[in-house]
């Protein structure tokens, strides 16, 4: 999951759980505030392993370093206590009332905790047991980027700043409904140019249920009603509802691919199904066998026939000198390791050799395009490396 989304599911904790405060308000400091901001923070922490980034030119340590020490369920505690310390300290320095050392450590705990399982529901895979096993455990509910469970963790919060007292109230509704609009529309116009468009049908709809949320409660100010807790609490169950749906989406969609796998009588090693953008109704299949992997898309809102549904096939290149020699290398041993369905491509540029190996969790949206996450090696004719890295599109 994007760090953003992650810090808007922290706060959201905060307010809804722990009786929290708005950050962006005219109140000094004080304690719900640092509730609210504690359970952000801790939501956050965890992609602060990206740092590492900006001191080193390891093209591996997305595979090797991200999400694994700052999301484990062994280092939680850890990472709890001390930022409880900082905060405590910081808290008495600027002489704020704040939780208690043991309080902080709990909501930095949740903060972490909510991180992690947002992780985990993704297709990466995120090492939460590290450092005692080097496992990438992940459970293809929700693909990375979710701009639904985005806003059903972001609305709320805004509904409950919205509707927080009548003053002023029409200028705030009619203002955040005209900026939420557009942004939609700027989703739309992002989903399409990628290759996942968001039908105009959906598109309306969206912009309704905007218009029922932000503008119909301003009439008679009965949005005014409606306490603040409430309105985060709402958005709460709603995404853990989103969630819920997700499971069920991948369960139907596993089932479609061990049909698809068993109709056409393939030899399985594993299989997949993985979420694709933007909604729960389209998944990625994937079936990996001995020669190479099956991809398969479904639609859950079209049963249409497995026989016919459109599918791809792409076979491992007929192992060589070239295959073997990376297959050695220290960096294309490690995603191998990463990869759940690793495909390996071998082609001649020129005198030289190429081999490319490509995990296809991880295809472009479009057909049009190529792979992205793909790993290249080119070696001369007598095998000596010219280059290495990640492919470019």
């Amino acid at each position: 999951m994007d760090t953003i989304t992650h810090g808007i599911a922290g706060a959201l904790i905060g307010k809804a759980v722990f009786r929290g405060e708005d950050l962006f308000t005219s109140k000094p400091i004080n304690r719900a505030r640092i509730i609210t901001s504690s359970l952000m923070l801790g939501a956050i922490f965890p992609d602060s392993d990206i740092l590492r980034d900006w001191f080193s030119h390891d093209q591996m340590l997305i595979l090797t370093w991200h999400r694994s020490f700052t999301h484990s369920l062994v280092c939680m505690p850890i990472f709890a206590l001390l930022l409880a310390a900082i905060t405590r300290w910081f808290a008495r320095w600027r002489k704020w009332d704040a939780p208690s050392f043991a309080a902080l450590a709990c909501l930095y705990a949740v903060g972490i905790l909510s991180h992690i399982f947002l992780d985990l529901v993704t297709s990466f895979g995120t090492m939460i047991w590290s450092p005692l096993k080097w496992s990438r455990p992940a459970w293809d509910l929700i693909f990375i980027i979710d701009f639904t469970l985005s806003a059903l963790l972001l609305s709320p919060q805004i509904l409950a700043w919205v509707y927080r007292q009548a003053e002023g109230l029409k200028n705030r509704a009619i203002l955040t409904w005209a900026v939420l609009a557009l942004a939609s529309l700027g989703v739309a116009a992002l989903a399409k140019n990628v290759g996942a468009p968001i039908s105009a049908q959906s598109a309306i709809t969206i912009i309704a249920l905007l218009t029922a949320l932000f503008l119909l409660p301003a009439l008679r100010l009965k949005g005014v009603g409606v306490r603040y807790a409430t309105w985060n609490r709402a958005g709460l169950a709603a995404a853990i509802l989103y969630l819920a749906a997700a499971f069920y989406a991948h369960r139907a969609a596993l089932e479609r691919v061990e049909k698809f796998a068993a109709l056409f009588q393939l030899q399985v090693e594993s299989l997949g199904a993985l979420p694709l953008p933007p909604s729960l109704w389209h998944w990625e299949g994937l079936v990996n066998t001995p020669h190479g992997v099956y991809e398969v898309r479904l639609d859950l809102s079209e049963p249409a026939p497995l026989a016919s549904v459109e599918h791809r096939y792409y076979p491992d290149a007929i192992p060589n000198q070239y295959i073997d020699a990376a297959k050695r290398l220290p960096e294309v041993q490690t995603v191998l390791w990463f990869s759940r369905f690793p495909v390996t491509r071998f082609h001649r540029e020129g005198s030289d050799a190429v081999v490319e190996f490509s995990d296809m969790r991880f295809p472009q949206m479009r057909r049009d395009r190529a792979v992205t996450f793909t790993y290249r090696v080119k070696m001369d004719n007598s095998g000596q490396i010219i280059s290495k890295g990640w492919a470019r599109e």
